[in-house]
Order: structure tokens, then sequence, then C-alpha cells
């Protein structure tokens, strides 16, 4: 999926020169957490969230640093802390800085983007015009749709084996050696050696996503790799019954 399938295209705009008492009703009275900013000829010039407006003169939560700390950082610093602070309209505190993807960016590269820019949604944009808005919420309706999604046709229980066999192959963590796989009357049997529990944790997962599987039974034995000291499944863990 790219940004345009989970995109919110009817998104809540305020404009530069707009007070911060009305961007602050636009926030509540729309239930949203941030308002891209636009110019007088609608291009996206900035936004403002609810992280900009943490630290207020007016609810006494601006910072109040040390004499030593506010020598170090200077006039300049201390200046425009206090604009953040203080000012009253949107384009003296906004964000100036955007975080912004085109419609066709994949979701793999939006999450990455908002995981490093610590944000919680990115704009859409078409050139400098605004398309839409990718926010953390869109991102779980997306999720929410695939997980509703039902798979095809369930199929045998051989069917079943190579969908699990297929999804292990896929991934790095697998054991190699000695993991045993069998699957009668849509209930998966799991033998063999594992080295460490997350691996046990893991491979039920994959045996219980495959469509048409009813239960799986854990026989995985797992041996310490230090001591050598062999584990085996606990009673209330060897078999887990799907919803």
């Amino acid at each position: 999926m790219k940004a345009s399938d989970v995109m919110t295209r009817d998104v809540v705009t305020v404009r530069r020169e707009a007070s911060i008492t009305q961007a602050i009703q636009l926030m509540l009275d729309n239930r949203v957490s941030g308002l891209p900013v636009l110019d007088d000829a609608g291009k996206v010039v900035g936004i403002l969230t609810e992280g900009d407006l943490l630290r207020r003169s007016e609810t006494g939560t601006e910072r109040h640093r040390p004499r030593w700390l506010e020598i170090l950082m200077g006039p300049g610093r201390m200046a425009g802390d206090y604009v953040r602070t203080h000012a009253r309209k949107v384009e003296e505190i906004m964000t100036r800085d955007l975080v912004s993807v085109t419609e066709d960016t994949a979701l793999d590269g939006i999450v990455k983007l908002m995981e490093r820019r610590g944000t919680k949604r990115v704009l859409v944009l078409d050139g400098g015009s605004l398309a839409g808005i990718v926010s953390r919420a869109d991102l779980l309706r997306a999720l929410a749709r695939a997980l509703a999604e039902h798979p095809g046709g369930v199929g045998g229980d051989e069917e079943i084996r190579e969908r699990i066999l297929a999804e292990l192959a896929k991934a790095a963590w697998v054991p190699r050696d000695g993991l045993s796989i069998t699957v009668k009357d849509g209930v998966v049997e799991l033998n063999g050696v594992i080295l460490d529990e997350n691996e046990r944790e893991a491979l039920r997962v994959a045996a219980e996503n495959a469509p048409g599987v009813r239960a799986v039974e854990d026989h995985l034995v797992w041996v310490e790799p230090v001591s050598g000291l062999v584990i085996e499944a606990s009673t209330e863990e060897s078999l887990e019954t799907k919803n």
C-alpha cells in the first residue's frame, strides 16, 4: 500500500495569520491534534500541532532554566523560546520544518519517516499543495481493514502445512535444523529444537495465522546454548486453540 491508499483527504487546515485561539478551537471541534498551515495562495508553509502548544505562559508551563544554562544558550535561543510561549499568531509558533511525502510513497517508507522524525503524522504534498495527511490513526485503520480481510480457500492439511512453511521460509530467525511441522485435521504439531524461547512464540504465531488452523500443539524443546539445559514446553503452552 501507499500514501494515497490510506491518507485522509479532507484535511482541516488553518491560515498562517489565524490566532492561536482560533487554531485551538479548530483542533477541539474537529478532534485533530495537528493543523497544516496554509498561506494566501493555499500552499503549505508549516504545521501547528499540540506539541507546539504544550509550553505556554498562560498555563504556567513555559520552561524555567537555571541562570547558568541561559548564559550558555545565549539571548537568541531564549528570545526564540519567548516567542513560542507568548506569541498569539499561528505563523509565529508553527513548525516550519515539514515532514512530507508524496501520494506514491509506500507505507513502509512513511512508517520509517515517522519513527526517524518522531512525528505522529506526515503531510502528503502534490508540489506545494496539500493532497492529504497520513496519521497514526490512518495507519491503524489500514491495519484494521487488513486484519478483517478473509483469506481465500482454506484447503486441506497439506495446503495448511505448505502455507506455514512458505511463511517461515521468509524469516531469518527460523531454526533450520530439526524442525518438524505436521498437520492433522487442522491441528498443527510443532516438533524440534529451538535455541531461544522467542523462537517458540514466533513459530506458534506463524502456525496460528495460517488459514484453516484450529489449534497448535507445541512439542518444541529449548536447549539453552551455554549450559545445554533442555527445557520442554509447559503444559499450559503445549496446546493453543485458535478463536
